[in-house]
């Protein structure tokens, strides 16, 4: 399933064009990764709009802009009840992205951390534990994409009921490391004064955290419980965001 939002209009192209740099950094998610490649400063030149920036660089302005509308992703799950339909939506929606955001939140994780030291407010051992979730949660993924996902699109419901409980655990360990990331994060609230790296670290934790917690909502209430009474049980847990 195709997630990508095109820029609607010339208009809407024109007005994340004329942005600043630092303005997109924070206010979309991954786009961090596309200035860092394309050697675009939007921490100390963040000031600099889009526009003047890929000029001043000899980009091509729209390919750039068409690389950012593939960060517009949707924040409402399609009316898919199939689960192939929704397992696929799961994958490409989720999975996908994942794979995404953390690599470049452990980066500027550790470019906070080590630039601002010395702040009362650094972040200090966020980078490593973005680590340790990229881990486990590419561990997971990898077992319902190998594992459990095929035998719920081939109906093999006789053997899904422990890898779904599994699953089901795994969730909450996911929750319960999304509550530390947001204190060490400090709620992720940047202090005043942070600089655009770091304001942008906190806006791509927040939507990472909403990302797995409606990814968590997805397999929980609406695909495992399709699956037998035995795995149809509420999760119930705050810590897997479902509460």
């Amino acid at each position: 399933m195709n997630t990508t939002t095109e820029l609607a209009t010339p208009a809407q192209a024109g007005s994340l064009a004329d942005q600043s740099l630092g303005q997109i950094a924070v206010n979309l998610p991954g786009a961090t990764a596309i200035f860092r490649r394309l050697r675009l400063d939007f921490c100390c030149g963040g000031q600099v709009s889009l526009r003047q920036a890929a000029q001043n660089k000899h980009l091509d302005l729209d390919a750039v802009l068409r690389e950012l509308a593939v960060l517009e992703r949707p924040s409402q799950a399609p009316g898919v009840e199939q689960p192939a339909e929704l397992i696929a939506h799961i994958l490409d929606r989720y999975h996908a992205v994942h794979r995404l955001q953390l690599p470049e939140l452990e980066r500027m994780a550790r470019r906070v951390e080590a630039v601002h030291r010395d702040h009362p407010e650094v972040p200090a051992g966020l980078a490593e534990h973005l680590a340790l979730m990229e881990q486990e949660l590419l561990d997971h993924m990898q077992k319902e994409e190998t594992v459990l996902f095929p035998l719920l699109q081939r109906g093999d419901q006789p053997w899904v009921s422990q890898p779904i409980s599994m699953m089901r655990q795994e969730h909450t360990e996911h929750g319960a490391a999304l509550e530390k990331m947001v204190a060490l994060a400090h709620e992720m609230t940047p202090p005043p004064g942070a600089c655009n790296t770091w304001r942008a670290l906190y806006a791509g934790l927040q939507q990472f955290h909403d990302d797995l917690i409606s990814h968590i909502h997805l397999e929980n209430n609406l695909l495992f419980p399709q699956f037998g009474a035995a795995s149809a049980s509420s999760c119930g847990s705050q810590a897997c965001g479902c509460a």
